[in-house]
């Protein structure tokens, strides 16, 4: 038996976030049972609990609400967790794997503590968390020199994309990290929903919206996922269909900055409509957008990109290379120089119906063929076999 400890993630079953739907989809869909999931899950109760889910030993660990410092405290105590239950299980031979690189000035002492149980610590290393606008200097700063030592002192990296894989290699070429790429993962399958079904019918009546005739974005409201770019060009078109906008605005900062800088309140066709948790609305919202825009900029395989690629007939992504990789040739791309997108957008409209088949059809095959979850739950239970 292989233990396999998790560090990193919220807890499972996952409501939502890229990395608890990661490992919601690891333990839920494994094939291969010589592995043992030991799943670390955050909480504020002071009464942690401990429970199986779908196989999986996770375990509850108590943080105080301290804001974004209690990242870096859960995984901090995580690791004490995972290192004590080895002691007491007597476990040999296993993996601590441990999801972004907040911990770097701590972990050369838990590798050491480790080791010495025949554990390997490895390391997803994630996106570029240094390049968030949201963090303060000091806080880039840290990132950055986390990622650093976290990069140093693992024993291998897995990385979800061969943007970031090539960014560790020649970045931190002294330290001559081990690595590997494997994807993220994406639902394939179709929504279950159908046009008269009512969660339907209330949301598309409640936001004005008319199914096929929009585009949309979903994604964090944040600056490096480029929403001024986006929302200046669909502005400055003249596409006659709406923008919807699947986000959380509330108490944003970001977004009253950016009403007074475009005065998108003037366009009806822009229309923020909040979030949507259910996942099976958003699946058909997505199936039936005229096209899907993506301006992330700072991250590897970015979920809400793959679920696009897999659901919507057209997506237009910004032009950077953890976007290509992933959308190749079944996506057309823009820059964020003035009028860019626009004339994307507006060539969009020229597109005859076999050009805009074909697109879809290169982009469900790519996301089938690589980024099916169960090719990732595979290519991880093969790799941590082989750890």
């Amino acid at each position: 038996m292989k233990d396999v400890f998790i560090v990193g993630s919220k807890g499972i079953p996952a409501n939502y976030g890229g990395f608890e739907t990661f490992v919601d989809n690891l333990v839920s869909r494994q094939e291969d049972k010589q592995i043992k999931y030991h799943v670390a899950c955050m909480t504020f109760d002071k009464e942690p609990r401990q429970y199986e889910y779908a196989g999986a030993d996770c375990q509850e660990i108590t943080v105080p609400n301290i804001g974004g410092a209690k990242a870096v405290l859960y995984d901090l105590k995580a690791l004490d967790w995972a290192l004590a239950k080895i002691k007491q299980e007597n476990m040999k031979d296993g993996i601590v794997y441990i999801l972004a690189c907040r911990i770097g000035p701590f972990i050369h002492r838990y590798v050491k503590k480790f080791h010495r149980y025949g554990f390997k610590v490895w390391v997803n290393p994630d996106g570029h968390e240094w390049k968030r606008a949201k963090w303060s200097a000091p806080i880039r700063k840290y990132w950055k020199v986390s990622e650093r030592l976290m990069v140093k002192n693992a024993d291998f990296l897995v990385c979800d994309s061969r943007s970031i894989e090539a960014y560790i290699k020649h970045d931190y070429a002294k330290y001559d990290p081990q690595t590997t790429f494997i994807a993220y993962g994406a639902d394939v399958s179709a929504s279950k929903l159908v046009e008269d079904d009512p969660k339907v019918t209330q949301w598309y009546t409640k936001h004005h919206v008319t199914p096929n005739d929009y585009f949309l974005i979903v994604g964090r409201f944040v600056p490096e996922n480029n929403y001024e770019t986006m929302i200046r060009e669909f502005m400055a078109s003249d596409v006659k269909q709406d923008l919807v906008i699947i986000t959380n605005v509330e108490k944003n900062k970001f977004y009253e900055e950016l009403k007074q800088k475009t005065h998108f309140e003037n366009d009806p066709r822009i229309k923020f409509v909040g979030t949507v948790y259910d996942a099976e609305l958003l699946k058909y919202i997505r199936e039936n957008a005229l096209g899907y825009l993506h301006g992330h900029s700072v991250g590897g395989t970015n979920p809400s990109l793959l679920e696009a690629l897999g659901s919507t007939r057209l997506n237009l992504l910004l032009d950077v290379g953890f976007n290509k990789e992933v959308g190749e040739s079944g996506a057309l791309y823009w820059g964020t120089k003035q009028g860019e997108l626009k004339h994307v957008l507006e060539s969009v409209a020229k597109l005859d119906q076999t050009q805009k088949d074909q697109l879809a059809k290169v982009a469900k095959q790519r996301i089938k063929q690589q980024y099916s979850w169960e090719k990732i739950v595979t290519d991880y239970e093969n790799i941590f076999l082989r750890g």
